[in-house]
C-alpha cells in the first residue's frame, strides 16, 4: 500500500477503502486487518484511519464492534438506495439500472399525479415547465426540469414517491456534468416536457403515462449518449 497524500486525507482515505470494499478487495462479511496495521499500510494515523471507518460506517459498508473488530458489510443484501451515488461513482454502469427505475416510477408517478393533483399543484407545474424555457444555460435548464419531477412527485400525494424521486435525483450527482445533453437548449427541453405537463394537468393518467414513459426515454438515450 502506498501512502496517501495529507491534503484532505480522511477523504482521500475514505475513497481509497470504499474502492476496495465495492471492488471486493475487501469481500463481504470479512474483517479488516488490524487498525494499527490497516493505518501503517495506508500511512496515517488510527485516528485518521477511525473518521474515514466512521463515515463508511454511516455509508452502510462496514460495522465496527468493540473488542471484535471492523466487518464489511454486505451491501447488496444490506444497503439502502442511498447507497446509490456512491456506487456510480464506483461504477457508472449503474447507471443503466438507474434509469429502468427512473423510467417505471417515472411513468407510475405521472400516472397518480394526473389522478390526485390539485389546481394549485397544476399552477405549480405550469411556473415549473415556463421556469425550464427560461433558463440560463444547460445546467439551469438541468436543475428547473428536475424541480418539475419533484412536483410532480408531490403531486401524487404520496411522500414515499418524492423521497424516491430525490433518491434517483441524487444517485446522477457523480456524474451530472455529463447527463446535459437534453438540456443544451431551453427551449427544446421545455418542448419536450410539455406533452408530460398537460397530461397530467388535463387528468388523464392513461395519457400522463404515455408521455412520461416518452418523455423518460428520449432524455435517457440523449444522456447515455453523452456519457458515452
Amino acid at each position: 500500500m502506498e501512502a496517501l497524500p495529507r491534503e484532505t486525507i480522511v477523504d482521500v482515505l475514505e475513497e481509497r477503502l470504499r474502492e476496495d470494499i465495492l471492488a471486493g478487495r475487501h469481500p463481504a462479511g470479512s474483517y479488516l486487518p488490524p487498525e494499527r496495521r490497516l493505518a501503517d499500510g495506508y500511512g496515517v494515523t488510527r485516528t485518521t484511519l477511525k473518521h474515514a471507518f466512521g463515515r463508511l460506517v454511516q455509508a452502510g459498508l462496514l460495522e465496527t464492534r468493540h473488542g471484535v473488530g471492523t466487518k464489511v458489510l454486505d451491501y447488496a443484501r444490506q444497503g439502502g438506495a442511498d447507497l446509490l451515488p456512491m456506487l456510480v461513482r464506483h461504477d457508472p454502469k449503474w447507471l443503466h439500472e438507474i434509469f429502468e427505475v427512473r423510467r417505471s416510477i417515472g411513468a407510475l408517478i405521472a400516472e397518480r399525479a394526473a389522478a390526485r393533483a390539485t389546481r394549485s399543484q397544476h399552477a405549480e407545474l405550469g411556473r415549473l415547465l415556463e421556469a425550464v424555457r427560461e433558463a440560463g444555460d444547460a445546467d439551469a435548464v438541468q436543475l428547473a426540469d428536475i424541480e418539475v419531477h419533484r412536483a410532480l412527485a408531490r403531486a401524487t400525494g404520496n411522500r414515499v414517491y418524492a423521497l424516491l424521486t430525490n433518491t434517483l435525483f441524487k444517485a446522477y450527482l457523480p456524474v451530472r456534468a455529463a447527463l446535459r445533453g437534453p438540456f443544451t437548449d431551453a427551449e427544446t427541453a421545455h418542448r419536450r416536457l410539455v406533452p408530460l405537463v398537460d397530461a397530467v394537468v388535463s387528468g388523464d393518467g392513461r395519457r400522463a403515462h404515455a408521455a412520461a414513459d416518452t418523455y423518460l426515454r428520449d432524455t435517457e438515450r440523449i444522456m447515455l449518449e453523452g456519457l458515452a
